[in-house]
Protein backbone atom coordinates (compact mmCIF):
# COMPACT_ATOMS: atom_id res chain seq x y z
CA UNK A 1 0.00 0.00 0.00
CA UNK A 2 1.02 3.49 -0.49
CA UNK A 3 0.27 6.35 2.08
CA UNK A 4 -1.76 9.11 0.70
CA UNK A 5 -1.39 11.17 3.54
CA UNK A 6 1.79 12.08 6.74
CA UNK A 7 1.08 14.14 9.93
CA UNK A 8 0.20 13.46 13.61
CA UNK A 9 -2.74 11.94 15.78
CA UNK A 10 -2.37 14.63 19.09
CA UNK A 11 -4.07 14.44 21.88
CA UNK A 12 -3.20 16.28 24.78
CA UNK A 13 0.31 17.16 25.00
CA UNK A 14 0.99 14.04 23.24
CA UNK A 15 1.90 13.84 19.05
CA UNK A 16 1.85 10.04 17.75
CA UNK A 17 3.63 10.50 14.02
CA UNK A 18 0.92 8.46 11.95
CA UNK A 19 0.78 7.28 8.00
CA UNK A 20 -2.53 7.54 6.51
CA UNK A 21 -3.64 4.65 3.83
CA UNK A 22 -6.64 3.73 2.29
CA UNK A 23 -8.64 0.86 4.19
CA UNK A 24 -10.81 -0.08 1.21
CA UNK A 25 -11.11 -0.45 -2.62
CA UNK A 26 -14.10 -1.26 -4.55
CA UNK A 27 -13.54 -4.33 -6.86
CA UNK A 28 -16.67 -3.58 -9.33
CA UNK A 29 -16.40 -4.93 -12.62
CA UNK A 30 -16.27 -1.45 -14.64
CA UNK A 31 -17.58 -1.33 -18.21
CA UNK A 32 -16.55 1.19 -21.26
CA UNK A 33 -18.78 2.30 -23.78
CA UNK A 34 -18.31 0.95 -26.86
CA UNK A 35 -20.03 1.66 -30.23
CA UNK A 36 -21.96 -1.65 -31.10
CA UNK A 37 -21.00 -2.30 -34.69
CA UNK A 38 -17.14 -1.94 -34.44
CA UNK A 39 -16.44 -2.06 -30.67
CA UNK A 40 -15.17 1.62 -30.93
CA UNK A 41 -14.68 3.86 -27.81
CA UNK A 42 -17.06 6.47 -26.85
CA UNK A 43 -15.69 9.67 -25.97
CA UNK A 44 -17.71 12.56 -24.56
CA UNK A 45 -16.95 15.89 -25.35
CA UNK A 46 -17.31 18.84 -23.27
CA UNK A 47 -19.68 21.28 -25.42
CA UNK A 48 -21.70 24.67 -24.57
CA UNK A 49 -25.15 24.38 -24.00
CA UNK A 50 -25.40 28.24 -25.30
CA UNK A 51 -23.23 28.46 -28.36
CA UNK A 52 -22.80 24.70 -29.30
CA UNK A 53 -19.08 25.09 -29.23
CA UNK A 54 -16.70 22.57 -27.80
CA UNK A 55 -14.97 23.79 -24.52
CA UNK A 56 -11.55 23.42 -23.28
CA UNK A 57 -10.87 21.90 -20.04
CA UNK A 58 -8.93 25.37 -19.30
CA UNK A 59 -11.79 27.35 -20.06
CA UNK A 60 -14.40 25.79 -17.46
CA UNK A 61 -15.00 27.82 -14.57
CA UNK A 62 -17.09 26.76 -11.50
CA UNK A 63 -20.66 27.78 -11.37
CA UNK A 64 -23.45 27.69 -8.97
CA UNK A 65 -27.15 28.14 -9.45
CA UNK A 66 -29.25 29.93 -6.76
CA UNK A 67 -33.00 28.75 -5.96
CA UNK A 68 -33.91 31.76 -7.71
CA UNK A 69 -32.07 30.63 -10.76
CA UNK A 70 -29.45 32.82 -10.80
CA UNK A 71 -25.85 31.36 -11.83
CA UNK A 72 -23.02 32.50 -9.93
CA UNK A 73 -19.59 31.94 -11.28
CA UNK A 74 -15.97 31.35 -9.24
CA UNK A 75 -12.99 31.53 -10.44
CA UNK A 76 -9.80 29.46 -9.13
CA UNK A 77 -8.74 33.26 -7.96
CA UNK A 78 -12.22 33.02 -5.97
CA UNK A 79 -10.98 29.59 -4.12
CA UNK A 80 -7.91 30.50 -3.75
CA UNK A 81 -9.20 33.35 -1.25
CA UNK A 82 -11.57 31.10 0.63
CA UNK A 83 -9.54 29.54 4.20
CA UNK A 84 -8.70 26.11 3.72
CA UNK A 85 -7.47 23.52 6.09
CA UNK A 86 -3.79 22.59 5.55
CA UNK A 87 -2.71 21.25 8.48
CA UNK A 88 -1.23 17.66 9.22
CA UNK A 89 -2.73 16.76 12.52
CA UNK A 90 -5.26 14.62 13.86
CA UNK A 91 -6.88 16.56 16.38
CA UNK A 92 -8.97 14.64 19.22
CA UNK A 93 -11.27 16.40 20.23
CA UNK A 94 -13.23 14.16 22.63
CA UNK A 95 -13.42 10.31 23.67
CA UNK A 96 -16.83 8.92 23.50
CA UNK A 97 -18.84 5.96 23.88
CA UNK A 98 -18.74 3.31 20.90
CA UNK A 99 -22.28 2.64 20.92
CA UNK A 100 -23.36 6.19 20.53
CA UNK A 101 -22.04 6.28 17.20
CA UNK A 102 -24.68 6.12 14.63
CA UNK A 103 -23.44 4.23 11.95
CA UNK A 104 -25.41 6.49 9.40
CA UNK A 105 -22.77 9.00 10.17
CA UNK A 106 -19.43 6.57 8.87
CA UNK A 107 -17.93 7.33 5.55
CA UNK A 108 -14.70 6.27 4.46
CA UNK A 109 -11.94 4.23 6.39
CA UNK A 110 -8.57 4.61 6.58
CA UNK A 111 -5.51 2.71 8.55
CA UNK A 112 -3.26 4.84 10.16
CA UNK A 113 0.27 3.45 10.39
CA UNK A 114 2.90 4.76 13.06
CA UNK A 115 6.35 5.73 12.85
CA UNK A 116 8.85 3.31 14.43
CA UNK A 117 9.75 6.25 16.95
CA UNK A 118 6.12 6.41 17.88
CA UNK A 119 5.05 2.57 18.49
CA UNK A 120 5.22 3.15 21.97
CA UNK A 121 2.70 6.38 22.10
CA UNK A 122 -0.10 4.76 19.14
CA UNK A 123 0.17 1.31 21.36
CA UNK A 124 -0.95 3.63 24.41
CA UNK A 125 -3.36 5.08 22.40
CA UNK A 126 -4.71 2.16 21.01
CA UNK A 127 -5.12 0.10 24.42
CA UNK A 128 -6.65 2.95 26.02
CA UNK A 129 -9.39 3.33 22.89
CA UNK A 130 -9.51 -0.59 23.61
CA UNK A 131 -10.15 -1.06 27.39
CA UNK A 132 -12.45 2.39 27.99
CA UNK A 133 -14.65 1.13 24.67
CA UNK A 134 -14.57 4.02 23.31
CA UNK A 135 -13.48 6.30 19.97
CA UNK A 136 -11.87 9.24 19.47
CA UNK A 137 -13.94 11.76 17.88
CA UNK A 138 -11.08 14.11 15.46
CA UNK A 139 -11.11 16.77 13.04
CA UNK A 140 -9.07 16.30 10.47
CA UNK A 141 -7.71 18.10 7.22
CA UNK A 142 -8.20 15.60 4.03
CA UNK A 143 -7.84 17.05 0.60
CA UNK A 144 -7.83 20.97 1.97
CA UNK A 145 -11.42 20.16 3.79
CA UNK A 146 -11.90 20.02 7.31
CA UNK A 147 -13.54 16.61 8.44
CA UNK A 148 -15.09 15.07 11.15
CA UNK A 149 -13.45 11.56 11.69
CA UNK A 150 -13.41 8.19 14.63
CA UNK A 151 -10.68 6.64 15.76
CA UNK A 152 -11.47 3.22 16.96
CA UNK A 153 -9.47 -0.16 16.99
CA UNK A 154 -9.29 -3.19 14.59
CA UNK A 155 -7.15 -5.74 15.49
CA UNK A 156 -3.75 -4.31 16.56
CA UNK A 157 -4.60 -1.09 13.53
CA UNK A 158 -5.98 2.53 14.83
CA UNK A 159 -8.51 2.88 12.27
CA UNK A 160 -9.91 6.42 11.20
CA UNK A 161 -12.85 6.88 9.80
CA UNK A 162 -14.20 9.71 8.29
CA UNK A 163 -17.77 11.01 9.00
CA UNK A 164 -20.62 12.84 7.77
CA UNK A 165 -21.51 16.17 8.98
CA UNK A 166 -25.41 16.10 10.89
CA UNK A 167 -27.40 17.94 8.24
CA UNK A 168 -26.10 15.41 5.63
CA UNK A 169 -28.13 12.20 7.00
CA UNK A 170 -32.00 12.75 6.05
CA UNK A 171 -34.31 11.88 8.70
CA UNK A 172 -36.87 9.69 7.84
CA UNK A 173 -40.17 10.86 7.97
CA UNK A 174 -42.33 8.04 6.64
CA UNK A 175 -46.27 8.81 7.99
CA UNK A 176 -46.76 4.72 8.22
CA UNK A 177 -44.83 3.93 10.55
CA UNK A 178 -47.40 5.85 13.54
CA UNK A 179 -49.77 3.21 12.48
CA UNK A 180 -51.20 1.17 15.22
CA UNK A 181 -49.80 -2.61 14.34
CA UNK A 182 -51.28 -5.63 16.37
CA UNK A 183 -48.65 -8.38 17.16
CA UNK A 184 -49.96 -11.43 18.54
CA UNK A 185 -47.83 -13.57 20.87
CA UNK A 186 -47.86 -16.59 18.39
CA UNK A 187 -46.14 -14.07 15.65
CA UNK A 188 -43.76 -12.71 18.18
CA UNK A 189 -42.92 -15.99 19.41
CA UNK A 190 -42.27 -17.53 15.55
CA UNK A 191 -40.02 -14.19 14.58
CA UNK A 192 -38.16 -15.18 17.84
CA UNK A 193 -37.65 -18.53 16.52
CA UNK A 194 -36.93 -17.73 12.83
CA UNK A 195 -34.05 -15.03 14.28
CA UNK A 196 -32.52 -17.83 16.35
CA UNK A 197 -32.71 -19.90 13.61
CA UNK A 198 -30.64 -17.88 11.33
CA UNK A 199 -28.29 -16.78 14.12
CA UNK A 200 -24.85 -17.75 14.20
CA UNK A 201 -21.08 -15.84 14.40
CA UNK A 202 -20.09 -12.89 12.17
CA UNK A 203 -17.60 -14.20 9.74
CA UNK A 204 -17.82 -11.95 6.65
CA UNK A 205 -15.23 -14.22 4.54
CA UNK A 206 -18.04 -16.96 4.00
CA UNK A 207 -19.55 -14.47 2.04
CA UNK A 208 -19.06 -12.79 -2.00
CA UNK A 209 -19.85 -10.92 -4.42
CA UNK A 210 -22.54 -13.45 -6.38
CA UNK A 211 -23.55 -10.94 -8.91
CA UNK A 212 -19.55 -9.86 -9.52
CA UNK A 213 -18.89 -13.76 -9.93
CA UNK A 214 -20.97 -14.48 -12.37
CA UNK A 215 -19.98 -11.49 -14.70
CA UNK A 216 -16.64 -12.86 -14.64
CA UNK A 217 -17.84 -15.91 -15.53
CA UNK A 218 -20.01 -15.08 -18.36
CA UNK A 219 -17.15 -12.62 -19.60
CA UNK A 220 -14.68 -15.58 -19.51
CA UNK A 221 -17.22 -17.79 -21.08
CA UNK A 222 -17.59 -15.18 -24.50
CA UNK A 223 -13.80 -15.19 -24.38
CA UNK A 224 -13.78 -18.62 -24.95
CA UNK A 225 -16.16 -19.03 -27.48
CA UNK A 226 -15.75 -16.18 -29.62
CA UNK A 227 -18.64 -14.18 -28.21
CA UNK A 228 -20.82 -16.22 -27.83
CA UNK A 229 -23.45 -16.38 -24.75
CA UNK A 230 -24.18 -19.66 -22.48
CA UNK A 231 -27.29 -21.43 -22.92
CA UNK A 232 -30.33 -20.00 -20.30
CA UNK A 233 -30.60 -21.49 -17.21
CA UNK A 234 -33.97 -22.73 -16.72
CA UNK A 235 -35.94 -21.14 -14.16
CA UNK A 236 -36.67 -22.64 -10.86
CA UNK A 237 -40.13 -23.18 -10.49
CA UNK A 238 -41.60 -20.80 -7.30
CA UNK A 239 -44.49 -23.36 -5.42
CA UNK A 240 -44.42 -21.18 -2.85
CA UNK A 241 -48.14 -20.77 -1.90
CA UNK A 242 -49.47 -16.82 -1.71
CA UNK A 243 -49.59 -16.78 2.13
CA UNK A 244 -51.11 -13.79 3.30
CA UNK A 245 -50.90 -15.04 6.73
CA UNK A 246 -48.23 -13.57 8.73
CA UNK A 247 -48.15 -16.49 11.09
CA UNK A 248 -47.83 -19.57 8.06
CA UNK A 249 -45.25 -17.41 6.67
CA UNK A 250 -42.88 -17.01 9.65
CA UNK A 251 -43.49 -21.31 10.16
CA UNK A 252 -42.82 -21.72 6.95
CA UNK A 253 -39.53 -19.75 6.98
CA UNK A 254 -38.50 -21.23 10.32
CA UNK A 255 -38.65 -24.71 8.38
CA UNK A 256 -36.35 -23.28 5.48
CA UNK A 257 -34.05 -22.59 7.21
CA UNK A 258 -33.21 -25.44 9.35
CA UNK A 259 -36.27 -25.88 11.54
CA UNK A 260 -37.23 -28.60 9.25
CA UNK A 261 -34.11 -30.67 9.55
CA UNK A 262 -34.45 -30.56 13.33
CA UNK A 263 -38.33 -31.37 12.92
CA UNK A 264 -36.90 -34.12 10.54
CA UNK A 265 -34.15 -35.47 13.04
CA UNK A 266 -36.90 -35.38 16.29
CA UNK A 267 -39.33 -37.51 13.99
CA UNK A 268 -36.82 -39.80 13.14
CA UNK A 269 -35.68 -40.37 17.24
CA UNK A 270 -39.66 -40.87 17.44
CA UNK A 271 -40.20 -43.45 14.97
CA UNK A 272 -37.49 -45.43 16.14
CA UNK A 273 -38.90 -45.31 19.66
CA UNK A 274 -41.97 -46.61 18.34
CA UNK A 275 -40.09 -49.64 16.42
CA UNK A 276 -38.92 -50.55 19.17
CA UNK A 277 -42.02 -51.92 21.50
CA UNK A 278 -41.81 -52.02 25.53
CA UNK A 279 -43.58 -54.47 27.49
CA UNK A 280 -46.62 -51.84 28.28
CA UNK A 281 -46.68 -50.57 24.59
CA UNK A 282 -49.59 -51.95 22.66
CA UNK A 283 -48.80 -54.19 19.49
CA UNK A 284 -48.56 -53.20 16.17
CA UNK A 285 -51.90 -53.75 13.98
CA UNK A 286 -49.23 -56.33 11.89
CA UNK A 287 -48.59 -58.46 14.92
CA UNK A 288 -51.99 -58.43 16.47
CA UNK A 289 -53.03 -61.87 14.43
CA UNK A 290 -49.70 -63.45 14.85
CA UNK A 291 -49.94 -63.00 18.73
CA UNK A 292 -53.59 -64.23 18.70
CA UNK A 293 -52.72 -67.19 17.08
CA UNK A 294 -49.93 -67.41 19.57
CA UNK A 295 -52.20 -67.22 22.33
CA UNK A 296 -54.83 -70.13 20.84
CA UNK A 297 -51.53 -72.59 20.29
CA UNK A 298 -50.56 -71.19 24.32
CA UNK A 299 -54.33 -72.44 25.46
CA UNK A 300 -54.82 -76.00 23.44
CA UNK A 301 -51.83 -76.89 24.28
CA UNK A 302 -52.00 -76.15 28.12
CA UNK A 303 -55.47 -77.66 27.53
CA UNK A 304 -53.74 -81.04 26.07
CA UNK A 305 -51.66 -81.31 29.42
CA UNK A 306 -54.76 -81.00 31.65
CA UNK A 307 -56.09 -83.76 30.23
CA UNK A 308 -53.32 -86.03 30.13
CA UNK A 309 -52.30 -84.99 33.66
CA UNK A 310 -56.44 -86.25 34.45
CA UNK A 311 -56.08 -89.60 32.67
CA UNK A 312 -52.17 -90.26 34.40
CA UNK A 313 -53.69 -89.50 37.50
CA UNK A 314 -56.92 -92.07 37.17
CA UNK A 315 -54.70 -95.06 36.11
CA UNK A 316 -52.82 -94.52 38.83
CA UNK A 317 -55.58 -94.71 41.12
CA UNK A 318 -57.23 -97.44 39.36
CA UNK A 319 -53.57 -99.18 39.65
CA UNK A 320 -53.80 -98.82 43.41
CA UNK A 321 -56.87 -100.22 44.06
CA UNK A 322 -56.17 -103.65 42.27
CA UNK A 323 -52.51 -103.62 44.26
CA UNK A 324 -54.85 -103.14 47.33
CA UNK A 325 -57.29 -105.55 46.61
CA UNK A 326 -54.81 -108.30 45.59
CA UNK A 327 -53.18 -107.68 49.20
Amino acid sequence: MRAIWNGAVSFGLVNVPVRLYAATSNHDIRFHQVHEVDGGRIRQKRTCSVCGEEVAYSEIAKGYETDDGQLIMLDDDDLASLPTASGHEIDVVQFVPADEVDALLLDKSYYLEPESKALKPYSLLREALRETDRMALVKVALRQRETLALLRVRGETIVLQTMLWPDEVREADFPVLEGDVELRPQEKAMAQSLVDSLSGDFEIDQFEDEYRKAVGELIEYKREHGGKRPAPQPAAEDDADDMTDLLTALRRSVEAAGGKAADTSSSSSKADAEEAPTEDAPAAEDEKPARKTASKKSTASSSGTKKSSTRRKKADEETDEKESRTA
